[in-house]
Parts: C-alpha cells; sequence; structure tokens
C-alpha cells in the first residue's frame, strides 16, 4: 500500500501560528532535499503527517505530490516539542529511482519461547533495529524476530537467521551477530535466616572485659 501525503511551498522563514495542532487545518513547517534535489521549504497538514508517520516510520516511502508534483521521500528527521509532544519541524530525503538507502529497520518481537516459558529464562534483547541497505520501495515498516527459535539456554537467534526482503542488505552488520538469547534467572533465597558470627560478637566483649579490668 502506497503511503500518500501532500504539502504546499512555503517562503523559507515563513511561519504559520496553530493555536492546536489536531485542529484540520494546522500545518507543520517542513523541507525536502536530495543528492539531486534542491532543498525546498513546504507546509505539511500536521493530521496527515501523524497517521502518514505512523504507518511509515523513518523506513518507508511516502508518496509526497507538492504542486502538482509527486517525489518518494524518506522521513529523515523529525522535531517534537518537549512539552507538547507534537511536532514541529520534518525533514524529507527524496529518493531516485535506482538509487539505494541505508536506513535503520526497528525489529517486532513476536511469538513465544519455550526457554522463557518452560525453564524460567530471560528474554534478552541484544538489537532493537537492523541497518540494511537497498531499494527504498521495498524496505519494510519493520522486520519480525521469532523468538520461539529460542528452546533452550544454549538458543540464540542471529541476524543470518532473519528473513530480509528480497533486494535488502545488511548494512555494516554481521550475519553472525546475535540478535536475541536467553539467560536463566537467578532467585535470590530471602527465606535462608542471615548468620551472625558469633565469635567476633564473643571476641568483642572480651575485649572490652580486659579494658574495664586495666581500668
Amino acid at each position: 500500500m502506497t503511503i500518500t501525503l501532500n504539502g504546499e511551498l512555503r517562503n523559507k522563514g515563513e511561519k504559520r501560528v496553530n493555536k492546536d495542532v489536531k485542529q484540520i487545518d494546522a500545518v507543520i513547517p517542513a523541507v525536502m532535499y536530495g543528492k539531486n534535489a534542491v532543498s525546498t521549504p513546504i507546509f505539511i497538514n500536521s493530521l496527515a503527517f501523524k497517521k502518514a508517520y505512523k504507518e511509515s516510520g523513518e523506513s518507508s516511502v511516502i508518496s509526497l505530490t507538492v504542486n502538482g508534483k509527486t517525489e518518494n521521500v524518506l522521513v529523515q528527521d523529525v522535531q517534537v516539542d518537549p512539552v507538547k509532544s507534537h511536532f514541529t519541524h520534518v525533514d524529507f530525503y527524496v529518493v531516485e529511482k535506482g538509487q539505494k538507502v541505508h536506513v535503520a529497520i526497528p525489529l517486532s518481537f513476536v511469538g513465544e519461547s519455550m526457554a522463557v516459558k518452560n525453564l524460567k529464562a530471560n528474554l534478552v534483547k541484544v538489537l532493537h533495529e537492523l541497518n540494511v541497505s537497498g531499494d527504498p520501495t521495498l524496505l519494510p515498516q519493520e522486520i519480525e524476530v521469532d523468538i520461539s527459535a529460542l528452546i533452550d539456554l544454549d538458543s540464540n537467534i542471529l541476524v543470518k537467521d532473519l528473513n530480509l526482503p528480497k533486494g535488502i542488505e545488511l548494512y555494516h552488520l554481521s550475519g553472525n551477530d546475535v540478535v536475541a538469547s536467553v539467560v536463566l534467572q537467578v532467585e535470590e533465597d530471602l527465606s535462608a535466616p542471615a548468620v551472625l558470627d558469633m565469635s567476633a560478637i564473643e571476641v568483642e566483649k572480651k575485649g572490652k572485659k580486659e579494658e574495664e579490668v586495666v581500668e
């Protein structure tokens, strides 16, 4: 499914005050640029971008139309208001046909591990995203990691065990890098009473009595 978004040109430095970013006509200042694309300041609808970003993240292509011209773009960067938590600015990177891009795709852990369920082990997520390169139109929004492969305490899931879409390759990663593993839980026994060192107590008392005698 193609993710679409519309924008409008804006003058450099132009701002619009949004009393409420939830209103239907609220806009976000943005910029679109690329290897061979001129940096272009635009406005995008706040609600429409929020929906598109939820579907695409920073790894799926968005079809962005501005003044009748459509470009395939990736969300390069977003700025968020630290108090109100709404988007304040967006950077779009224009990708060209046949151009490979490098992105980090989030990992989604699915399934059930028998080591966790039956052996009371803890699941250890070593990686939370995967660095890949490839055709931007083939990039998935996320890559699933099936933890049902973790059946005992010696089990590991490696990068090479993951299913990557055709045309997508690892970037700065080895196939032998660990994605997830399990470790045995260590439970502290709180029922055992504390053991007192009686010999130390006796020595302390004895020393005190000798001091009294000297006095």
